[in-house]
């Protein structure tokens, strides 16, 4: 067996040099180098066309919207995404994503740092045992998975996307893409160990998702996802900022400010926050954070059977949560009516307890996602969300006027 093995070695050395030898001009190729990177018989020759013009040509990315069994999470029961809202996908990100981090980092950014695929998934993953819901995931830092891409809504002339349709395409597609493109950027340059210690001790790998938004908010967290880990929390905190609606950002900070975490000086840069996210019709009295209620929480003793205070308070647009979330039963009690933020923001007690939390935690850890941000990577954050916004202004302008191969009839 040796002897075979040493020929096979010795005719495979000599093959490696007459190959190799000064009299090959390298010409010709062995391989069929005439075939078409398109399919141009395909029936999706127009949209694969772009595709290969747009993403593979200046990104060398691919996108992966015809059902990749084996590429998907086999955990999940998985449908294919729909052609016509792939298109439309498609577009999109090259409007809402790359093109905005093209204008502020140059195009040379995406070429290195995005992305290598994008798989698109067209059914949402539920996960029956924790009642979560997955939105999206990535691999290796070259690969970002989309998911539930069949719930976003066909576009007509007569049907055009509303606030309504942004906000839920923000929520199932592009707060998963910003969360994702950030892991690639803080593993390519990390973030300060000082993010991590503002909320160190009340991180919860495990129970996250077991959370309301009043707790969540009150430990000085923007997501109940970013509380289950310093990276996630990192991650999310970039993705909010970028993509989240006023009327989160608006009840979140509310919340955040209601269970402690009100440090001095802590009002003002609240209202500093709000300039820098751009939050529009701040002073429209029929918006929600200038016309909410807050109550103060009582909880069932199961002995006793009489309602205790649990020491907390909750927003009424937040109290079904709060119910859902709790192990026992619970109502709420009127403290105060606000007719507005700034009557709301003056109510407020000013907290001298020296525990991380709230609102305090909150700001801290945006300044330094926003200094990171700025200083590793030259993108302002705050222009990157107000970038976003501008362009899902006119979204309804672009798809009519600049998207060619999606057919609306």
């Amino acid at each position: 067996m040796k002897k075979y093995i040493y020929f096979f070695l010795a005719v495979s050395l000599g093959c490696s040099m007459v190959s190799c030898s000064e009299d090959d001009d390298f010409t010709e190729s062995i391989f069929n180098t005439t075939k078409d990177a398109v399919d141009k018989d395909a029936s999706t020759a127009p949209f694969d066309q772009w595709l290969y013009d747009n993403y593979v040509v200046p990104y060398n990315t691919e996108i992966q919207y015809k059902f990749n069994y084996p590429a998907s999470n086999l955990d999940y029961q998985l449908t294919p995404a729909d052609y016509k809202k792939s298109q439309l996908l498609s577009h999109f990100i090259k409007y809402l994503f790359y093109d905005v981090y093209n204008k502020y980092a140059g195009e040379d950014f995406m070429k290195k740092y995005g992305p290598r695929i994008f798989h698109y998934i067209g059914s949402a993953a539920y996960a029956p045992t924790t009642g979560t819901e997955m939105l999206g995931y990535a691999s290796a830092g070259v690969k970002i998975t989309l998911i539930n891409v069949n719930n976003m809504k066909y576009w007509t002339p007569e049907t055009p996307y509303t606030d309504a349709d942004m906000d839920q395409l923000n929520k199932d597609q592009f707060h998963v893409m910003h969360h994702e493109f950030s892991h690639i950027l803080h593993q390519t340059k990390s973030y300060p160990v000082t993010f991590g210690q503002i909320t160190s001790g009340t991180y919860e790998p495990r129970g996250w998702q077991d959370r309301d938004s009043i707790l969540t908010h009150q430990l000085g967290y923007l997501t109940h996802y970013g509380s289950s880990a310093i990276y996630e929390d990192f991650v999310e905190t970039l993705s909010c900022t970028i993509t989240d609606t006023d009327y989160r950002w608006m009840t979140t900070i509310i919340e955040a400010c209601l269970n402690g975490g009100v440090k001095d000086g802590d009002k003002e840069a609240v209202y500093t926050l709000i300039d820098s996210l751009g939050i529009r019709d701040f002073n429209d009295p029929g918006k929600i954070w200038n016309k909410f209620s807050i109550y103060k929480e009582l909880a069932k003793n199961e002995n006793s059977g009489e309602y205790e205070e649990t020491g907390r308070y909750v927003p009424n647009f937040h109290q079904q949560e709060a119910k859902s979330k709790s192990d026992v039963a619970l109502k709420f009690e009127l403290v105060k009516d606000f007719t507005s933020f700034k009557d709301y923001m003056e109510w407020v007690k000013i907290d001298t307890d020296d525990k991380e939390g709230g609102i305090n935690a909150i700001l801290k850890k945006l300044s330094i996602a926003e200094a990171w941000h700025m200083e590793k990577w030259g993108l302002p954050l705050y222009q990157l969300r107000r970038e976003v916004r501008e362009r899902q202004d006119k979204v309804n302008d672009f798809v009519r006027d600049s998207v060619t191969i999606y057919d609306y009839q």
